[in-house]
């Protein structure tokens, strides 16, 4: 949890924790809102770091104090102080929402190719079958113009079906850096690829937005 910097703790704060768990544990929705006001900054932040999505980080701090608000017998005075706890859940559940977004991105990228495959195909001939054929070719031949980590990050992209965050956690690349690299890249292809056209071209090419998802 590197960069995120937990409150300063005061002489007091033990007593403090003490407190508004024992209160939780008496069922006073007021010690919950105490909980969330003292910490919820730093909960935030670290939510935010991990997940790169405001509403998704904001879903997590309420799962997280509502967890709490479940099973306040969850935490342990003998394994740390109450902040260390509190991060160390976010931290989880962040992840397991990185986890969750990936997994149903995958199952609609999953269901919309069964859609394509399973569409009537009487209209697909032979031209057809070439015209894409040859276009790949053309963009593929295009991509060895590009800077080899250029061509690395849209080939885990246009190949691998990765989005710009798994782009940069497989090549452990900033993913600001990963972003720029494929803009540059793509702006490349397009001026390699001049007129090309067809459903084998740029069009199949993850944008900028749609990586991601």
């Amino acid at each position: 949890m590197g960069l995120v910097t937990q409150p300063p703790r005061r002489a007091d704060d033990a007593a403090r924790d003490a407190d508004v768990m024992r209160r939780i544990r008496a069922g006073d929705r007021g010690a919950v809102d105490e909980l969330y006001e003292r910490f919820r900054r730093p909960a935030y932040a670290l939510a935010r770091r991990i997940l790169a999505d405001d509403a998704l980080a904001e879903d997590v701090l309420q799962e997280v104090f509502l967890s709490v608000w479940r099973d306040p017998a969850s935490f342990d005075r003998g394994r740390g102080s109450l902040s260390s706890w509190l991060l160390t859940v976010v931290h989880h559940k962040a992840v397991d929402a990185v986890r969750r977004e990936e997994s149903q991105r995958r199952r609609q990228t999953q269901a919309e190719d069964e859609l394509v495959l399973d569409a009537p195909t009487a209209t697909r001939d032979v031209e057809d079958d070439a015209w894409t054929r040859l276009v790949g070719e053309q963009v593929r031949t295009a991509m060895g113009a590009l800077s080899q980590p250029q061509r690395e990050a849209l080939t885990l992209a246009y190949y691998g079906g990765y989005t710009q965050r798994e782009v940069a956690a497989l090549t452990g690349t900033p993913l600001g850096t990963v972003k720029t690299r494929m803009l540059s890249g793509m702006r490349r292809l397009k001026q390699e690829l001049g007129g090309v056209t067809g459903s084998g071209s740029l069009d199949s090419v993850p944008s900028t937005e749609e990586s991601q998802r």
